[in-house]
């Protein structure tokens, strides 16, 4: 099975087009999500939308926004004007969502530690008791064929 989740920022606003033959809607976009490590440089991924979601996509999610795609990975390969193939990835989208303005992909300068009073649990004000354990019924390696019901 080929899914692939990504977190990631948009980095060019959608662009909606329609296919020739029968005028299904195509959203295409860029996306930008950080590397593995720290010192690693962000990734780039294109990232297509059909049909109504492509719509979906152009209408409500624009450059900047922090969003969690789900989706299709391929590799396409592209003949370049130097003469060499370059392959590159390009995921479908099966679902996005919108993380809103304050998720943090790693990109951005980490918020603040909470104060010590909010991050601290609060104790209980009653103590529970611990349910009784429950006592296994004796065993009685004899049957009493005289008990069984038919």
């Amino acid at each position: 099975m080929n899914s692939c989740i990504i977190m990631a920022e948009i980095t060019q606003e959608p662009q909606l087009r329609y296919t020739q033959d029968n005028q299904m809607a195509i959203a295409e976009m860029r996306v930008q999500f950080p590397g593995l490590r720290p010192e690693d440089p962000p990734s780039s991924l294109k990232v297509l939308g059909w049909g109504n979601l492509a719509q979906e996509v152009h209408q409500q999610y624009h450059l900047g926004d922090r969003v969690v795609i789900e989706g299709r990975l391929s590799m396409n390969t592209v003949e370049r004007p130097e003469g060499f193939k370059e392959k590159q990835a390009e995921l479908t989208i099966s679902k996005i969502y919108s993380l809103g303005a304050t998720a943090d992909l790693g990109m951005a300068a980490p918020s603040p530690d909470p104060t010590p009073e909010a991050a601290a649990p609060k104790p209980a004000s009653t103590r529970s008791k611990a349910p009784k354990a429950a006592t296994p019924p004796p065993a009685n390696n004899e049957t009493d064929f005289d008990d069984i019901p038919f």
